[in-house]
């Protein structure tokens, strides 16, 4: 059996561990590409995200992983067993699917079972990636090798929750909300710009210089290499206590607040950056969300706001010839005061007139009962 380096024992990388987490609150958000050369725990990560989340309650047999409790996220056979009696539960661990670069789009979204098909006479569906990944972590290495059109698909079933299949005389929707994590070496070429846009977050990894972390990165390592058990062992306190906040964050997401100020900090934000389309505000929008849950919020702050926007942005940056993209810190920190300026003005402009409307309307009121006593 194969034991996953734990999550809490990666060395540095906050950044990229951040944005894994905010998608395992809230895996609508879009998924995380993560960027960077070889040897910078890209993949580790991953696992150690799958490795981290607590067993899930699904419903018995069923391939899908549905939710006993959701009833309206239910595959048509589970929908169909609810209606006749109640649904046998098993636990199961948090799926982790490693997608190859060679899949299919068959193998991805599923495709009728020929087996079935050549002995029986009857259509019946195999499901796919995408059935198999679903509550769970799909991460695809090398996304920027795979086909363009496959990566649409999990991109498309990523910010949807579900996928639908429509072919060979097969009509299939079934639930599939995973955190999809896609990594790349931008040396072997990147994504195109239309794909790059669809994921919600992006993280460019470098290797850790300062010797006192590359040292701990070393005696880490070795001591998982020797005992992977009891190294384990060390770091399962933390572990379960970080799994612990996530699940807490999830049931808490629905319930943290934004005001009209805060969109308007946001799209002012965005706007200054002269982002393109508007996936960038819903995104930022609800990581901020996200980040509020995981720290125990019920409203988003402008460090949210700001956070969010470190992840969602970088790739959505405009690049000019011969220019750097990179977004600097201290660039995102003063556009975000002068978008929370220009918020601020807004609204207090916007008070101000619905005072003097009121103060208006009430004066014309006076005047009127002086013109006519009798009224």
């Amino acid at each position: 059996m194969r034991v996953t380096y734990p999550f809490t024992a990666i060395v540095g990388q906050e950044k990229m561990k951040r944005a894994l987490l905010l998608n395992a609150v809230h895996p609508l958000i879009g998924g995380v590409l993560i960027r960077g050369e070889r040897g910078t725990a890209k993949s580790t990560a991953a696992r150690g995200l799958a490795a981290l989340l607590p067993s899930i309650e699904a419903v018995d047999g069923c391939p899908f992983a549905c939710r006993p409790d959701l009833t309206a996220g239910l595959c048509s056979s589970c929908r169909l067993a609810a209606e006749t009696g109640e649904l046998p539960v098993s636990m199961r661990d948090t799926p982790f699917v490693d997608l190859p670069v060679s899949a299919t789009e068959d193998r991805v979204v599923g495709t009728l079972d020929i087996e079935k098909a050549i002995q029986k006479g009857e259509r019946h569906f195999e499901p796919g990636i995408l059935a198999a990944a679903n509550r769970g972590v799909l991460y695809v290495d090398e996304v920027n090798l795979l086909d363009d059109h496959v990566v649409d698909l999990l991109l498309d079933s990523a910010a949807m929750g579900v996928n639908v299949v429509e072919r060979e005389g097969i009509s299939v929707q079934h639930p599939s909300r995973f955190v999809l994590v896609g990594s790349m070496n931008p040396e072997e070429g990147d994504l195109r710009p239309q794909l790059l846009d669809r994921f919600a977050h992006s993280v460019d990894v470098v290797g850790i210089h300062t010797p006192k972390e590359r040292v701990e990165i070393l005696r880490r390592r070795t001591r998982f290499e020797q005992d992977s058990t009891r190294f384990g062992a060390d770091f399962a306190s933390d572990a379960g206590k970080l799994g612990d906040r996530i699940i807490e964050a999830r049931r808490l997401y629905d319930s943290v607040t934004y005001t009209d100020k805060d969109l308007y900090t946001i799209a002012a934000l965005t706007s200054s950056f002269h982002v393109d389309g508007h996936r960038a505000d819903i995104v930022i929008l609800k990581t901020a969300r996200a980040q509020a849950a995981f720290e125990g919020r019920t409203s988003i702050t402008d460090r949210d706001i700001l956070l969010a926007a470190e992840l969602a942005l970088p790739h959505r940056m405009k690049k000019q010839p011969f220019q750097d993209a990179a977004l600097r810190p201290e660039q995102l920190e003063s556009n975000m005061r002068q978008a929370r300026a220009e918020a601020e003005e807004a609204f207090d402009d916007d008070e101000a007139m619905e005072e003097a409307d009121a103060s208006g309307a009430s004066s014309e009121k006076k005047a009127q009962r002086v013109m006519n006593p009798t009224n």
